[in-house]
C-alpha cells in the first residue's frame, strides 16, 4: 500500500475511484483498518461509493491488524488521530473533502469537524460510539482486555502501563458524551452532518440523537436500519443523496 510518513508516524492508505474526495474512517475501535472497513461494517463503503467519489481509506496508527505505525500519544489520543487524517489529506494534496465514518470514527469525526471546519465539507456518521452512563468503563475495559495486550505483544516500545494511561486519557478523563469534544463544540459545528444511529452498548442511541439535536445542520436517517436487511439499501440511498447534495460542483 502507499505510505504517508510524518516523522515517526507511518500511515498506510489506499485510494479507490475518482471524483470529490471522501475520507473513509473505519469502525473497530483502535483496531480500525481498511480490512475492517471493507469486511466488517454494515456495508462496504468502498464498493458503494468508489464510482462517484475518490474514496480514501487508511489503517489507523495503532490497529493490530493494520500496517500503520505511530507513537502512543498518551496526553492527546484523539488529537493524534486528527493529525493523521489531516496529514494524509495534505500528503495527497487535498484541501477540502467529505467524510464517512463508522463507530469509533464518530468521535474522530466530531473532533475533525472541530479542528478543520473549513476543510470538511460534510460528514456521514454511521453507528457512532459514545459514552453510556450505565456502562462507564465499557471502552476502557474492552481495550485493556483485547486491543491493549495485542499491541503490547507486537510493539516493544509500548508497556501495559502506557496503554493504561493512554486509555485513561481517551475514555476516562472526558467520560461523557462523545469523548473527543464537548457539547458546545457540536453545537458550534456548521457543517452538514448525517447521522445513522444504532443502539448497542458501544453505540448509544441517546448520544447519537443528542448530537443530531445539537448540531444546527444535522439530520438523522431511519432507525433501526442495519439489523433489517431490507432497510440497508434505503439507508444507503439517504447517504448517497446527502453526499451528492453537499458535494461541491
Amino acid at each position: 500500500m502507499p505510505l504517508y510518513e510524518n516523522g515517526p508516524v507511518r500511515i498506510c492508505y489506499e485510494e479507490f475511484g475518482s471524483g470529490f474526495p471522501l475520507l473513509l474512517i473505519s469502525g473497530g475501535g483502535l483496531d480500525g483498518c481498511i480490512k475492517k472497513l471493507t469486511n466488517d461494517m454494515p456495508f462496504n463503503p468502498v464498493e458503494e461509493f468508489k464510482n462517484d467519489y475518490r474514496c480514501i481509506a487508511f489503517d489507523q496508527r495503532h490497529a493490530n491488524d493494520g500496517q500503520s505505525f505511530g507513537p502512543l500519544e498518551i496526553d492527546r489520543p484523539w488529537e493524534a488521530h486528527i493529525d493523521d487524517c489531516l496529514g494524509l489529506m495534505d500528503h495527497l494534496g487535498i484541501d477540502r473533502f467529505m467524510t464517512l465514518s463508522f463507530c469509533f470514527g464518530g468521535p474522530v469525526t466530531w473532533n475533525l469537524l472541530r479542528r478543520a471546519p473549513d476543510r470538511v465539507v460534510a460528514s456521514v456518521i454511521v453507528q457512532p460510539s459514545g459514552f453510556r452512563p450505565e456502562a462507564p468503563d465499557f471502552f476502557y475495559d474492552g481495550n485493556m482486555q483485547n486491543w491493549g495486550p495485542r499491541l503490547y505483544e507486537r510493539r516493544p516500545d509500548v508497556t501495559m502501563e502506557m496503554i493504561d494511561a493512554f486509555l485513561t486519557t481517551m475514555y476516562r478523563k472526558n467520560a461523557d458524551f462523545v469523548f473527543s469534544v464537548t457539547r458546545d463544540d457540536v453545537r458550534n459545528c456548521q457543517a452538514p452532518v448525517l447521522i445513522l444511529p444504532d443502539d448497542i452498548t458501544a453505540h448509544p442511541y441517546d448520544v447519537a440523537m443528542e448530537t443530531a439535536m445539537l448540531a444546527p445542520n444535522a439530520q438523522v436517517s431511519l432507525y433501526p436500519w442495519k439489523d433489517i436487511p431490507e432497510r440497508i439499501p434505503l439507508a444507503l440511498r439517504h447517504i448517497r443523496m446527502f453526499l451528492n447534495t453537499h458535494r461541491p460542483e
